[in-house]
């Protein structure tokens, strides 16, 4: 499991715009990582909205997003088109990586208990080391805490 402060073990997902990422690719760059449930949903779709309507910002604090699910590529494919993401959304079916950051646990839905994608953000630096994380986020305020981290490293 991943813990702050700790080397982020590389990891390699299918993504948007036909690719596979790794955490490799991101050398030398800070990387947000952030964990959603569902594309589409309305929590998801605000979180993903204000990293968008944030990007130019982490761009200038060296800093690249990749959204995580565990929905297919052809959703997110749709989901990033039809929201205008700046950048990539990971395919993590398998729950690869989910589970490397510890973000599956049992949920209430609906009066059912269901195993599922806690919301979490994690910011890795340019070294690949873990900075910090957020974990049962709220969407309100939650990028632009993570702007600010971001632009102190």
């Amino acid at each position: 499991m991943t813990k702050i402060g700790k080397k982020v073990a590389n990891f390699s997902l299918p993504a948007t715009g036909d690719k596979d990422l790794s955490l490799e690719d991101f050398k030398g760059t800070n990387l947000v990582i952030y964990f959603y449930p569902k594309d589409s949903t309305p929590g998801c779709t605000l979180e993903g909205q204000n990293f968008r309507d944030s990007i130019n910002e982490f761009q200038k604090a060296n800093t690249q997003i990749l959204g995580v699910s565990r929905d297919s590529i052809k959703m997110h494919e749709n989901f990033k088109a039809k929201q205008e993401f700046p950048f990539d959304l990971l395919s993590d079916a398998e729950e690869k990586l989910c589970r490397q950051f510890d973000v599956i646990h049992e949920k209430n839905m609906y009066g059912r208990k269901v195993m599922g994608i806690v919301r979490s953000t994690f910011l890795i630096d340019g070294e690949g080391v873990l900075q910090k994380e957020w974990r049962k986020v709220r969407v309100k305020g939650h990028v632009e805490e993570v702007l600010e981290a971001a632009k102190a490293l």
